[in-house]
């Protein structure tokens, strides 16, 4: 550990699609939360690992915030307040072409009413979507709505500005030990990480409204002799027609899905992957307390606003 060692932790919170992931993937050099164009993707807090000098910082990718509606988005909007409570600095991301949606506008308020002195740092991103008068424009709104402690423009996807944004976090982290070992970049166990590489491989495929009522668990993993790993994942669906989409015409879609999961999988691993995946019917998952434990998701949304 360095002389002069911190420690911290980062919360990423926005509306949904407005590039936390693609953010956490940035900073940390590496894939460890999963990046779709779809809405509400993640959905629990993911923590990936970045070292900046002698600064370890803790990005936690937060659900994005929206008013939900049922139990599962309760949960997860608990779960992105949770991630931004527990952190030392909050980063704001807004979509530079969007700008003050009535969305930004109800997370300020939150903002507001929670209170406490955590300190919020605005961070414009997709800034290569719009014109310099426009983001300018963008800025002075922004911060004339919320004293932010800080403004950066930046492209998660390009990676313009991230450099600045890193260095400027690493120095408002906490004098510290650090948390982590040197070469871990993410704490969600690899199991985990393992079943939400075949979710977005799902997601990816199939329509809008259907990933949101599915989930994939990793059943079992067994480490062979030879250095590959076996492993046994199971897709819960809601309904029997949702089981058929999933599969696929003479189960195309799945065989797809598995193909690109595994691929993904044996790069993230560095070596030889085994995947096998079932599709199962469970018509109330989305009212099983196990189902949201092993999400890692709060099954009563206590923690919320």
């Amino acid at each position: 550990m360095p002389e002069g060692a911190r420690c911290g932790f980062v919360a990423l919170i926005g509306e949904p699609n407005a590039g936390k992931s693609t953010l956490l993937n940035r900073m940390v050099g590496a894939k460890v939360s999963i990046v779709t164009h779809k809405v509400q993707t993640t959905r629990s807090r993911i923590r990936g690992v970045a070292i900046e000098g002698a600064s370890q910082i803790v990005f936690i990718d937060t659900p994005g915030l929206f008013r939900p509606r049922r139990r599962l988005d309760r949960a997860m909007v608990a779960a992105a307040w949770t991630g931004a409570d527990d952190a030392d600095v909050v980063c704001l991301l807004v979509e530079a072409h969007r700008g003050l949606t009535d969305g930004v506008e109800e997370i300020l308020k939150a903002l507001d009413d929670r209170g406490g002195d955590r300190p919020v740092a605005l961070i414009i991103n997709k800034v290569d979507r719009v014109r310099a008068p426009e983001l300018l424009g963008l800025t002075e709104k922004l911060n004339a709505r919320r004293d932010f402690v800080a403004t950066f423009m930046i492209s998660a996807e390009k990676g313009y500005g991230c450099a600045d944004l890193i260095k400027w976090l690493a120095t408002r982290m906490p004098e510290g030990p650090w948390h982590y070992p040197e070469d871990q970049i993410a704490d969600a166990p690899t199991r985990v990480i393992a079943a939400e590489i075949t979710r977005e491989k799902l997601t990816l495929r199939l329509h809008q409204e259907l990933p949101y009522q599915l989930t994939v668990e990793t059943e079992e993993w067994e480490e062979r002799k030879n250095g590959s790993v076996r492993i046994q994942q199971v897709v819960y669906v809601a309904r029997e027609g949702h089981r058929g989409i999933v599969l696929g015409n003479k189960g195309e879609t799945m065989k797809s899905v598995g193909t690109a999961a595994r691929a993904e999988l044996k790069n993230f691993l560095g070596r030889e992957v085994h995947l096998f995946i079932e599709v199962r019917v469970r018509e109330n998952w989305l009212e099983e307390r196990e189902r949201y434990d092993n999400m890692g998701l709060d099954f009563d949304g206590r923690k919320g606003r």
